[in-house]
């Protein structure tokens, strides 16, 4: 494929994890914050998240399966997942993690066990497709730009 088919390919990804929901604002602002001297910044964020966030799943799991449900320990942990999801802009994700909480605060152990699951679904989505977005855009590399005369 030619290179500037390559990098439409990466354009057309990354708007359609917009378009579709996945992600928000917050992660235009991450991509503001890479730069020549950091170009793998956001990648890097992301990877970071998913392994940090690999705890917080396991711990909300464990914290499921205790009886009687301990809310309060369930929304904490969920109010940090939350955190840390809305600072990549994960935006399907962050929202399922608010309709959790309202869960919790209704003392609801069925909706908390149904929304979780909604909660990995999203989280595993949205991997997958930055895995995907992130390769397609190490195998392009960064778009070139035109050097100004002096």
């Amino acid at each position: 494929m030619e290179r500037n088919q390559m990098h439409t390919q990466v354009a057309n990804t990354r708007k359609s994890l917009f378009d579709q929901g996945y992600l928000d604002d917050q992660f235009i602002q991450l991509e503001e914050l890479q730069d020549s001297s950091n170009p793998n910044f956001v990648e890097e964020v992301v990877t970071l998240y998913y392994r940090d966030s690999a705890r917080f799943l396991s711990n909300l799991d464990q914290a499921l399966e205790k009886r009687p449900l301990d809310f309060s320990k369930l929304d904490n942990l969920m109010h940090q997942f939350k955190g840390s999801s809305t600072s990549i802009g994960a935006k399907k994700v962050k929202t399922e993690c608010t309709h959790f909480r309202n869960y919790c605060s209704a003392r609801n152990a069925e909706g908390c066990k149904r929304t979780f699951q909604n909660v990995k679904k999203e989280y595993t989505t949205l991997r997958k497709k930055l895995e995907a977005y992130f390769q397609m855009s190490r195998q392009v590399g960064p778009v070139e730009t035109a050097c100004q005369a002096r």
